[in-house]
């Protein structure tokens, strides 16, 4: 029985555990580029003992940026200033470590959370943003240009660049971003995509351009390491994207060779009203998981061990992600295994700091490179 520190595989990438850190953004990079705070950021997560680290949200060229501080892998120099982050993650610890690849669409171009996080207006520093239609995010906002033909090729070949350089650079995964009201999500949902060609109107053609996307990161990156997609269940609004569209867009992926599908929600519109709860969004995980018969990452107000133990052990989902919570206690994953009576891997230098009553929860995690 699969329960919370038992390994799993995706593809030939062993993951040593069920728990996954959520890709979480930073607003640190200057025009793109990593710097020392990502460095030492991903390197403390990568020793909080979860299996798999999902490096924040990166941008596939510097217009999809959600930010002037989003990390972006488009060029040469973007690429380059991940290499020193993801070699000191190695060196720290033998976690899998995968890049959330995306587009922010109509919400790019925004000051920072604690700016505010209103879009920017183009005399302060923004710039022009794409999306399927040219439907503001908000009433009032700036409207993005309506993505041509030539935009299609331009953001798919974007993808397909980006995935490349994240395979040179020895990501063991790849998570394409069409959730939180990013562009794929835009080009999913009703609300804001109102297309009149083979890209808009029907659920088919709104899924086109996520599918196409997807099966272009899919062949760029190697074939014997994981590709999934995150995705927004529901809009939160009615007349929205919902969980049986969600559903038959997770049977499209996996009838394309995606490897897991992460489950959350909302994001696309201001008018969403969001029901939350411990685990709200894990049936979402649970329906994907059932309907469509591909590994799911549940997430969303997972916070207690045996919590999420449970969502493995019933079979509601493959993997448990954590975000903000994680963020509170780097080292949650060793506080989950001491509360279930699990063993968990740690760096030799760590151990004198274990409490006398916690004796027996390390394993020797030496890792020499």
């Amino acid at each position: 029985m699969p329960h919370l520190f038992s390994p799993a595989t995706l593809k030939s990438v062993t993951l040593k555990n069920r728990i996954v850190v959520s890709p979480m953004c930073q607003y640190r990079a200057e025009d793109g580029r990593a710097n020392h705070w990502h460095t030492v950021h991903m390197g403390n997560l990568a020793l909080s003992g979860a299996g798999t680290v999902i490096i924040e949200a990166t941008a596939v060229e510097a217009a999809g940026r959600i930010t002037p501080g989003d990390i972006g892998l488009y060029d040469d120099a973007t690429e380059a200033s991940l290499k020193t982050a993801i070699e000191a993650m190695r060196v720290v610890e033998d976690c899998a470590v995968f890049i959330q690849l995306g587009h922010a669409g109509r919400k790019a171009s925004s000051h920072v959370p604690w700016d505010g996080g209103q879009l920017m207006r183009l005399e302060e520093g923004g710039w022009e943003t794409f999306a399927p239609s040219a439907i503001p995010f908000k009433e009032g906002d700036r409207a993005p240009t309506a993505i041509d033909a030539a935009g299609l090729v331009r953001i798919r070949e974007a993808f397909v660049d980006a995935a490349r350089r994240a395979a040179r650079l020895g990501f063991d995964g790849i998570e394409v971003h069409a959730a939180h009201g990013y562009l794929l999500h835009q080009f999913l949902s009703p609300l804001s995509n109102r297309r009149e060609d083979a890209y808009g109107g029907s659920l088919e053609n709104r899924m086109r351009f996520p599918l196409e996307v997807f099966e272009a990161v899919r062949a760029a990156f190697p074939a014997d390491r994981p590709v999934g997609v995150r995705v927004s269940a529901t809009d939160w609004v009615e007349g929205g994207w919902d969980l049986p569209q969600t559903v038959a867009f997770a049977k499209a992926l996996a009838a394309r060779g995606v490897d897991f599908v992460d489950t959350s929600s909302g994001g696309l519109v201001p008018q969403q009203k969001i029901t939350t709860g411990p685990g709200y969004q894990v049936p979402f995980a649970e329906a994907v998981k059932t309907e469509a018969g591909v590994a799911t990452f549940a997430v969303g107000m997972i916070t207690e061990a045996e919590q999420a133990n449970a969502i493995i052990v019933e079979g509601r989902a493959d993997f448990v992600a954590l975000g903000r919570g994680l963020l509170f206690d780097p080292r949650w994953p060793w506080r989950a295994a001491a509360a279930l009576g699990e063993t968990i891997d740690a760096p030799p230098s760590y151990w004198r700091g274990l409490p006398a009553d916690k004796a027996g929860l390390f394993r020797a995690n030496i890792v020499a490179r």
